[in-house]
C-alpha cells in the first residue's frame, strides 16, 4: 500500500494555544497551513483545553484592560481595584520565582510583547474577562497577584475560538494524527514529519515545521526518568496525549535539551479527581486555598509554610511537595473562619454521581488513608476530623495546638501579604495565619497533580529550534511547553499560556519566511 503524501508550507505539530498562535500567524503570512491533532476532535485542544484560561498581561492601567474588554463601563470600573503591572515587575516575579535561572532574553521577550499578543488575540476573537478567583478590598475585586485577565469560558472557550479562528484563515486540521518522525532533507534540515493516523502512516512534506505538541506530564516512565521517583505516582491535571515522544524524537535528531528537568509544573489536587484530566471537570479538581488553613501528611505534621506567597505564586510548587510526602498524599484543614475564602478561591469538587472514581489509583490510595469516600470531610471537632481522616488524633490535636499557639495578632488580610503569621515552630507560616478554632472543621484529602514539565528544547529569539552545536535546526521551530529554559521549579500564574502565545506567533511568523523561502529556491 502506498504511503499517503502531502505538500504544505508549514506543518504546526499539536493543537493548543501555543500551536495555533503559530499556525494562523504561518497562514495570514501567506503559508499554507497544516495542523496535526493527536488527540480524536472529541478530545482536540492540548492542555489549553484545561486552563482557566488565564494569561498574565502587562497591563500599565484601566485604559489598558479596556482594550482588552470593550465591554467594560464606567460602573463595572468601581467594581475593581486596579493596581499595575508593568513589563519590568512581570519580568521580575518571572526571575524571582525561577531563583535566576530562567533565560533572560526568552523572558523579556514574552513581557515585553504580552500586551500586544493579548490584543492580538482579542482581534482573533478570543475574549477576555475580569479573571473570576479574586479578593476583596474595601467592596472590591482586587487580583494581588497580578494576574486579572482569563478567557471567557476558561480554557474552552479559548480552544473553541482558536478553532475557529484557524478554520476562517484557512488552516488545514487533521485529527488522530500522531507524529512519530520527521523528513529530513539532504542537508539535513527538517522538511516534513511522518505521522500515524488510524491504520495509516503518512508524511507531511512542508518548507517548515513548528513544534506546539506540550511536554511529557502524561508519560509516567518519563517523568520517573526526568523527574524522579515517585512521579509515576502523580495525577495528570490535563491532557492524557502530552507523553513525550515528539520530545524524544527531536532530541534524538540533535535538538539541544535545555532548562529544568527535575521540575515541573505541579499543584495540590483532590485527590478523588481522575488520573487524567477529565474535560468535564476541567479545572475544578484544584486545591488551591491552602494559604487560608494547613497542610499535613499522614503523620498529622505540617511540611510547607503555607502562607509564603500569595496563591499564584506557590501552587505550580506546593503539588511537589505533597508528592515527597508518605504516600504521597496530604489533607488541608480549614475552619468555619475560612469557609467563605476556600470556596471563593477554589470552588469545591465533588465527584458528580454519574462518575465512578473509587477505582482510580489515586482516589483507592485516598481513601485507604483517609477512609473517607468523598471530600469534603467535615467534622465538629479535630479528634473528630483525625478519626476521620484516620490520622493518630493525639498527632493532629498536637499539631494543630502548636500551631493555634504560634499564632500572632494581628489584622488579617488576603488582599496583601498581611506578615500575619507564626512565631516559634521550626516551619513557619508566614502570612494569612488563623487559629483553627471554629468549628466545623473541614478537610480535603489531596494529591499531586502535574501540569507541565519545565525541561525542553532550546530556542532561540526567533524561535528556531537550536542544536546541540548550538546553530539553528534548518527548518524547524518551537513553541509552548515543548520548549525550555523558560520556567525553573515554580512560576507566575498565567505566564505559561502567554509564553506559548508570543513565541506561537513568533514561530509562525519566522516559519512561514522560511517557507517561502524555500519555495522560491524550489522554483
Amino acid at each position: 500500500m502506498a504511503r499517503v503524501s502531502t505538500k504544505h508550507d508549514v506543518v504546526v505539530v499539536g493543537a493548543g494555544n501555543a500551536a495555533f498562535s503559530a499556525a494562523i500567524t504561518a497562514r495570514e503570512a501567506g503559508a499554507s497551513v497544516l495542523v496535526l491533532e493527536k488527540a480524536p476532535f472529541e478530545l482536540r485542544g492540548g492542555n489549553t483545553r484545561f486552563t482557566g484560561g488565564l494569561y498574565r498581561i502587562a497591563l500599565d492601567g484601566r485604559d489598558a484592560v479596556h482594550e482588552l474588554i470593550p465591554s467594560l463601563t464606567e460602573a463595572d470600573d468601581d467594581t475593581f481595584v486596579m493596581e499595575p503591572y508593568d513589563a519590568d515587575a512581570y519580568y521580575d516575579d518571572v526571575v524571582r520565582l525561577s531563583d535566576g535561572w530562567c533565560d533572560p532574553t526568552l523572558i523579556r521577550m514574552t513581557v515585553d510583547l504580552s500586551f500586544e499578543t493579548a490584543c492580538w488575540l482579542r482581534d482573533h476573537g478570543v475574549q477576555f474577562r475580569l479573571y473570576p478567583t479574586s479578593q476583596h478590598r474595601d467592596g472590591k475585586r482586587v487580583w494581588p497577584d497580578h494576574a486579572m485577565l482569563s478567557t471567557v469560558d476558561g480554557g474552552e472557550g479559548l480552544s473553541n475560538t482558536l478553532f475557529d479562528a484557524a478554520a476562517s484563515a484557512g488552516v488545514e486540521i487533521e485529527y488522530g494524527a500522531a507524529v512519530q518522525d520527521f523528513v529530513l532533507d539532504e542537508d539535513g534540515g527538517v522538511a516534513g514529519v511522518v505521522y500515524r493516523q488510524g491504520g495509516s502512516v503518512k508524511t507531511a512534506h512542508a518548507g517548515a515545521v513548528v513544534l506546539g505538541c506540550g511536554g511529557f506530564e502524561a508519560n509516567p516512565e518519563m517523568r520517573v526518568r526526568y523527574l524522579g521517583p515517585g512521579w509515576d505516582q502523580a495525577l495528570v491535571r490535563g491532557t492524557q496525549y502530552n507523553t513525550g515522544e515528539v520530545l524524544a524524537r527531536v532530541l534524538e535528531l540533535g535538538a539541544q535539551p535545555v532548562g529544568n528537568w527535575s521540575s515541573a509544573h505541579a499543584v495540590p489536587l483532590d485527590a478523588y479527581a481522575p488520573d487524567t484530566g477529565d474535560l468535564a471537570l476541567r479545572a475544578l479538581p484544584s486545591r488551591t486555598s491552602y494559604m487560608f488553613g494547613i497542610m499535613v501528611n499522614i503523620h498529622a505534621q505540617r511540611f510547607v509554610d503555607e502562607g509564603s506567597d500569595f496563591k499564584l505564586y506557590t501552587y505550580a510548587k506546593n503539588g511537589i511537595e505533597v508528592l515527597r510526602q508518605p504516600g504521597a498524599i496530604a489533607y488541608q484543614i480549614f475552619d468555619a473562619q475560612m469557609t467563605e475564602l476556600v470556596v471563593e478561591a477554589t470552588p469545591g469538587y465533588i465527584v458528580p454521581v454519574t462518575t465512578d472514581l473509587s477505582e482510580s489509583r489515586t482516589g483507592r490510595a485516598a481513601a485507604h488513608a483517609s477512609k473517607a469516600t468523598k471530600n469534603p470531610i467535615v467534622a465538629d471537632s479535630i479528634e473528630e476530623l483525625a478519626q476521620k481522616l484516620n490520622l493518630d488524633v493525639a498527632a493532629l490535636t498536637q499539631t494543630v495546638d502548636e500551631y493555634n499557639a504560634a499564632v500572632q495578632e494581628g489584622d488579617f488580610d488576603p488582599t496583601i501579604l498581611d506578615g500575619k503569621g507564626t512565631r516559634g515552630l521550626d516551619l513557619p507560616k508566614s502570612n494569612w495565619a488563623l487559629r483553627l478554632e471554629k468549628p466545623p472543621y473541614t478537610a480535603y484529602v489531596i494529591a499531586c497533580g502535574i501540569t507541565f514539565t519545565y525541561g525542553g528544547i532550546k530556542i532561540d529569539e526567533d524561535a528556531r529550534v537550536i542544536g546541540l552545536t548550538n546553530e539553528p535546526i534548518p527548518g524547524l521551530f518551537a513553541t509552548g511547553e515543548i520548549t525550555g529554559g523558560f520556567f525553573y521549579a515554580n512560576y507566575p500564574a498565567g505566564a505559561g499560556l502567554m509564553r506559548g502565545a508570543v513565541f506561537g506567533r513568533i514561530a509562525g511568523e519566522a516559519a512561514a519566511r522560511v517557507a517561502a523561502g524555500a519555495s522560491a529556491v524550489g522554483a
